[in-house]
């Protein structure tokens, strides 16, 4: 896979250097914006591929970015890089909207590796616009979830779970399954983010609708049925 174009945002010359020489070696296309003003105009005037992102810039951090971009209709997937390890640090940036988070300082290949795994990923499931199931409807593309025709309005998590949920609906989802697919976790963090974040995607399907559409199967994980 060659010649995807890349959005940078990152202020700092030498990473964007970096990250510019190790995706021009691996065939790839990269323009660098060196602030979040800028780097959201040029993702709005221009189609991307990928975005890669850095977490803290001059102007505004990169969470208030991927809040912005998302709600701008900028769907792309978004790898955000951070000195910020730790693994609240990550859940925050994963429960933002990004799609997958690395830390610096980085391996050349390890950066290549995510950027192929996550454009892999999209392009899965660019053929499959909308998944219908019961009376629910996801539409992947214009990120939005529908049920009995009725917009429902979620965050870019809750939507990244609705879609999660929606590709295995009727199969029943661990927590385990979720930490990997959806927040890109190896290890469990040992919080209640996934609870936190099922119970709110719940509220906002259940709440007007007749008849629970979750199941939780204790000791098990989660279960989406079919009204």
């Amino acid at each position: 896979m060659t010649g995807l174009k890349i959005l940078h945002i990152e202020d700092d010359e030498q990473t964007a250097e970096t990250v510019r020489d190790s995706m021009t070696i691996a065939g790839d296309s990269v323009t660098w914006s060196s602030n979040g003003t800028d780097g959201l105009r040029t993702a709005a005037s221009s189609e991307f591929d990928l975005i890669i992102l850095d977490r803290m810039l001059p102007d505004m951090s990169g969470i208030d970015i991927i809040g912005k971009l998302r709600e701008a209709g900028v769907d792309v997937p978004v790898l955000m890089l951070s000195a910020l390890g730790r693994t609240e640090n990550r859940i925050e940036g994963l429960d933002a909207g990004v799609d997958d988070y690395l830390t610096k300082p980085f391996e050349h290949e390890e950066l290549i590796a995510r950027v192929r795994a996550l454009h892999r990923r999209a392009s899965g499931q660019a053929h499959s616009a909308v998944i219908i199931f019961g009376d629910m409807e996801c539409h992947i593309k214009a990120r939005t979830a529908h049920r009995q025709g009725q917009h429902i309005a979620l965050s870019p998590k809750e939507f990244e779970l609705f879609k999660y949920f929606m590709q295995n609906a009727g199969e029943v989802i661990t927590r385990e399954m979720l930490l990997r697919d959806v927040w890109n976790l190896n290890f469990d963090p040992q919080t209640n983010v996934i609870d936190v974040n099922v119970g709110r995607l719940r509220r906002k399907l259940e709440d007007g609708f007749d008849g629970a559409i979750f199941e939780t199967i204790w000791g098990a994980g989660y279960r989406l049925l079919a009204r």
